[in-house]
């Protein structure tokens, strides 16, 4: 049994991320149609047979791509979504420099929200939450017949990634980064799960 997190395919680096809704630029696209079809070609190795993505634009466009390839339907949630940065969500650096000087993810205490958004402790705890909801599910309902992939965020697989080595995780710095439709292996064995893989990079 189990668990493939892929981080979307490359966004307009000049603009703040979080719950932004700008899309993917060509790369991006490109990137994930090559996963789609690495996955396609190897599917009788992953299995996938359920793909759930977060709603945000970059992850909805990552995982059409995927699913098309594997001739799949996808659900999106936005329990998936990356950091709520509120306000800033989308908005050029230039921009937020002027309009909120120093304002950055890490520059925030663990309990103090973006203008408009989340802080740091919930979204952790939104995450934590999701993902043990997530793996509950898959060892109650999955009965061996295939496995699922979810498209997320770097943050996002950095704080499960967190969860599963049991490291205290903070805003302070990202111990696990992922890069642009990475492939990563979560597999439940001997009563709990583990990661079987940290990173493939099609």
């Amino acid at each position: 049994m189990s668990i493939y997190l892929v981080r979307h395919g490359k966004d307009d680096e000049g603009f703040r991320g979080g719950w932004s809704q700008r899309g993917l630029i060509a790369e991006g696209i490109e990137q994930s149609k090559k996963l789609g079809q690495y996955l396609k070609a190897h599917n009788n190795h992953y299995n996938i047979q359920r793909v759930v993505s977060s709603d945000l634009s970059r992850a909805v466009e990552t995982a059409t791509e995927i699913a098309s390839e594997l001739r799949l339907p996808f659900e999106s949630s936005n329990n998936w979504r990356e950091m709520n940065n509120g306000l800033i969500a989308g908005m050029a650096h230039e921009l937020v420099e002027e309009q909120y000087p120093g304002l950055y993810f890490s520059t925030l205490r663990m309990d103090e929200e973006f203008p408009g958004g989340e802080s740091p402790i919930d979204f952790f705890t939104r995450i934590q939450a999701t993902f043990r909801k997530l793996c509950e599910e898959e060892q109650l309902l999955n009965k061996g017949e295939g496995n699922i992939l979810i498209v997320t965020h770097g943050g996002v697989i950095n704080i499960i990634y967190h969860i599963l080595n049991g490291v205290e995780w903070s805003n302070k710095g990202k111990a696990y980064p992922s890069t642009y439709t990475s492939l990563h292996h979560i597999q439940y064995d001997a009563g709990k799960w583990e990661i079987a893989m940290e990173t493939l990079r099609v």
